[in-house]
């Protein structure tokens, strides 16, 4: 008895997930540590927060500053200011 599918179409390849080095993946751990120091340290603010955004396409960190409440979008920060808000004297992590 031949138990072949009825239907053979060809198999697509899944895409491959996004895996950064090693590097990558330290470097996004001390931007995430920046951002949780500069939102504990309130330096935008008490009625807004940085938010850490992996772009998954590109695996691309993404810190977007955005109001607590509503969680709109107010900008987008780029990382080295993060890390250097991060790394100054107001906030503990410095």
């Amino acid at each position: 008895m031949d138990v072949a599918p009825l239907h053979t179409a060809p198999l697509a390849a899944a895409p491959a997930p996004v895996s950064g080095s090693a590097e990558l993946q330290a470097q996004n751990r001390q931007l995430i540590q920046a951002v949780h120091a500069v939102n504990a340290a309130e330096l935008f603010g008490e009625d807004s927060e940085l938010a850490f955004v992996l772009e998954r396409r590109t695996g691309r960190a993404i810190v977007r500053l955005v109001r607590r409440k509503s969680r709109e979008l107010i900008r987008q920060v780029p990382p080295e200011e993060v890390l250097g808000r991060a790394a100054g004297p107001e906030c503990d992590a410095g």
